[in-house]
Order: C-alpha cells, then structure tokens, then sequence
C-alpha cells in the first residue's frame, strides 16, 4: 500500500516527541540531566581550582631549581616524577586508583575523590603551561626586579609571575574545557554526572537516541559558551598590551 511522502515526516516527529515525553517529562527524568549538569560543573570548577594551585606550585619549584640547580634538588625530583606519571597514564585509570585504592575505606565522599582526582590531573598540564609562562617572560624583568632592592621571591611572585599568568590565561581557559569534557568519565566511580544522568535515563527507557544526544548537546552549548568567554578574554588581553 503506498503512504503519502507527508507522512514519514509526520511519523518521524510523533516518535521525538514521545521519546521526549518518555525520556524527560515521564516521572521528572529532567532531573537526571539537571543533577548530572550540577555535579559536572561542581567537579570541573573546584578541580580547576586545585589545579591551577598545585600546577603554580610545581611551575615554581622547576623554574627556581633550572635558575640554580642547587636549590630544591628533592622537591624539583619530587615534582618530575609527578609530572611524569601523571601525563603518562589515562585520567580514568588515575580516578579509579583513587577511588579504589588510595581513598578506599576512608570518608571522603565521591564528589571530594572525583575532585582530588581530576585536579591532580589537571595540575600536571597547568604547571607546564605556567612554567612556559614564566620562561617567556623576558629574563631582564629579574634582574631589573633584584636591582631595585627585592628579593628573588618577591621579585618572583609581584613582576613575574603575574606578567605569565597574563600570558597563559587563554591556555588555562582551554584547560578548563579540556577538563569539562574529562570529568564525563566520573561515572565509572558511581557519580551522577552529565553523563551518566543520560546514561540512567536511556537504562530506564531503553532509548538511547533522545538522552545520549541531549547529553550531547548539553556539552556542546557549555563548551561553545566558554569558547566565546575566553575569545573575549583574549581580545582583551591583547587590547592591553598597547595601552
């Protein structure tokens, strides 16, 4: 029997909006992805944070001790064996080793674990970007810093490192996007995040098409919204520059 071409369109819309009905208004399954989102942004924005401090920490030690290789001889061995093991195994095999073994049995819940892992992680990519920050800041600054009275430190922490920070924010930026994208792996430990939310509701609904590509899509807007945050972070810093 042939079908009127108008209603495979038809056919097509009826079945997205029951899949949409069955996947987010049934039951409140929304609030999967809401939660999901929640946790995603609450582990992104604090493991950043710890990042962008270890990572500062590290930076320093390797700078001072390539300036005066006799200065924290342990702490600059500390820090590469740090960076080495880090970049050299996948972040999902690092949470895990967290969950499992370094914070088993403890009381840390797994919002704190999936945090510590991710930033550690992250920390490791930040100190290289920091540290190539700091070494493209003209070598003149320090010397011109130690010839006005300050110490090494000072001179450091007040002329350098704020001249690198400028310079590797836009890095920085794309780091916390990286990461956004990284924590989608926290369900491996039992985290509701983005990811799993959608994964939840496509086990209950045994449809995958409608929650995995509104997960999807949810990832997409936030990152082309931090994309166009750190564009205009970006024509302002150079904006700066000539002033």
């Amino acid at each position: 029997m042939y079908l009127p071409t108008a209603s495979v369109p038809m056919s097509f819309f009826s079945d997205l909006s029951g899949q949409l009905y069955q996947s987010f208004v049934k039951d409140d399954r929304y609030l999967y992805i809401v939660t999901g989102l929640g946790n995603t942004l609450l582990i992104t924005v604090l493991a950043v944070i710890l990042g962008v401090i270890l990572g500062t920490i590290v930076s320093l030690v390797k700078v001072a001790h390539s300036n005066d290789p006799s200065r924290f001889r342990i702490l600059n061995g500390i820090c590469t064996l740090y960076l080495t093991v880090i970049r050299g195994t996948p972040v999902l095999v690092q949470l895990m080793i967290m969950y499992y073994i370094i914070l088993n049995g403890t009381i840390i819940n797994d919002i704190t674990t999936a945090v510590l892992a991710f930033g550690i992680n992250s920390g490791a990519y930040v100190a290289e970007v920091i540290r190539s920050g700091i070494m493209s800041v003209d070598r003149g600054q320090m010397e011109a810093g130690r010839s006005l009275g300050l110490s090494r430190r000072t001179t450091m922490t007040k002329i350098i490192l704020p001249q690198a920070l400028k310079n590797v924010l836009p890095a920085i930026g794309n780091e916390f996007i990286a990461l956004l994208k990284e924590t989608s792996v926290a369900g491996y430990i039992g985290i509701q995040d983005l990811t799993k939310g959608g994964d939840i509701i496509r086990s209950i609904t045994y449809q995958a098409f409608t929650p995995l590509l509104t997960t999807a899509a949810v990832y997409l807007v936030i990152v082309i919204g931090l994309s166009a945050l750190l564009t205009r972070l970006e024509r302002r810093l150079r904006r700066s520059d000539y002033r």
